[in-house]
């Protein structure tokens, strides 16, 4: 009798799960015709998905039943405060100087750039929870954004470095599609928007290596070392990508997520040196250490890149890994300082103005001057 009802409650939750994941928008869509010709003309593409530089083993060395019970149990994985955040208005915004390089970070990977009068939001994943559903998920660390989704200006572009939750959001882009004028996207990734209401001219795929110019700035994919996927039977089957960003005087880079390879040094050899590393830095592990760096990796890919100011980032937000949330800003800040790296932490919503401001409190650490 028992055994029945589990039996069936099990079945239950299977057949619902199924028809979630074959109905839910927010799983995206499969590239098919002209797109799915191209993606299978990319020499990083071989027997139905994308690869890798280096060979990766996406599935690291996990013991599941241990790193679910820690996940849940062990380290302030969480902080036990809302995380400050600075306000900002449109207002400001619209008032950037064409000549300022200004970066604002939305919290994890999510930032806005200002480059010759150009708004540029990378990686928008302004949702509460980074999973196709809110129960899947942990809830943002601050309570609040530095700018509501509606209150954001027309952008003139938005670039996502890969289809993962926390970097490409449904919410995010249903809200932000009609404000922004093109998307700049690794290629498979224009599926998903199309399927979301996106206009098929308003997307450009690009290949790693590729280059494209928006308005006198220069835009080119670049390798990372990590995967994709949105949910079951699609891993790897969209690509995964770094960018960067050559404006008229500044220089920027964008790891997207990646593991430690030598695509850094490549990267820096060919377009370094640049004035600002945007890093990943969090979500990161000893079981899975091909596709997320160490904070002491992201010190050292910013000297590979020939970077001149490290911002590290995909921390700061939300528990995706078994660290304490604040492990990547204590040894990112320690490894920078031992390697005589230049390194901003700002606040989120607190700018970053290349040349003139590069924030660095230890705002984490809950000091009485950093109030919410």
């Amino acid at each position: 009798m028992i055994i029945g009802i589990i039996a069936s409650l099990i079945g239950m939750i299977v057949l619902i799960a199924i028809i979630f994941i074959n109905t839910s928008s927010e799983f995206g869509a499969k590239s098919e015709g002209d797109r799915l010709k191209r993606i299978e003309k990319s020499e990083h593409y071989k027997d139905g998905k994308f690869h890798n530089l280096s060979e990766t083993n996406v599935d690291g060395d996990i013991n599941y039943i241990k790193t679910l019970g820690e996940y849940f149990t062990k380290g302030n994985k969480v902080p036990d405060w809302s995380i400050p955040v600075k306000k900002i208005t449109p207002e400001t915004i619209s008032k950037t100087a064409d000549s300022v390089t200004k970066i604002t970070w939305f919290g994890h990977s999510a930032l806005l750039l200002e480059m010759d009068g150009m708004k540029i939001f990378l990686d928008p994943m302004l949702g509460e929870v980074p999973a196709p559903h809110p129960l899947l998920g942990s809830k943002r660390f601050n309570d609040t954004l530095p700018l509501a989704i509606e209150d954001i200006p027309i952008l003139d572009a938005v670039i996502i470095s890969h289809d993962h939750y926390d970097h490409l959001d449904f919410g995010s882009i249903k809200k932000l599609k009609e404000k922004v004028k093109h998307f700049y996207v690794p290629l498979g990734i224009g599926a998903h928007l199309i399927s979301w209401g996106v206009s098929e001219e308003n997307i450009t795929e690009m290949d790693w290596w590729e280059s494209t110019n928006l308005a006198g700035i220069e835009l080119t994919a670049a390798p990372s070392r990590h995967f994709s996927g949105r949910g079951i039977g699609d891993r790897s089957r969209t690509q995964w990508s770094s960018w960067i960003i050559k404006g008229k005087t500044n220089s920027i880079y964008f790891s997207g997520d990646s593991g430690y390879d030598t695509h850094f040094k490549e990267i820096g050899e060919k377009f370094g040196p640049f004035d600002l590393a945007i890093m990943e830095c969090g979500q990161y592990d000893k079981q899975w250490p091909l596709i997320h760096m160490m904070p002491e990796e992201t010190v050292q890919a910013t000297i590979d890149v020939k970077g001149k100011l490290l911002l590290p980032i995909h921390w700061g937000a939300f528990k995706l890994g078994l660290h304490s949330w604040t492990d990547p800003a204590e040894r990112v800040t320690k490894t920078a300082s031992e390697m005589n790296v230049s390194i901003t932490t700002p606040i989120i919503g607190e700018a970053i103005v290349l040349g003139n401001e590069t924030p660095q409190s230890h705002w984490w650490e809950r000091t009485s001057e950093v109030k919410n």
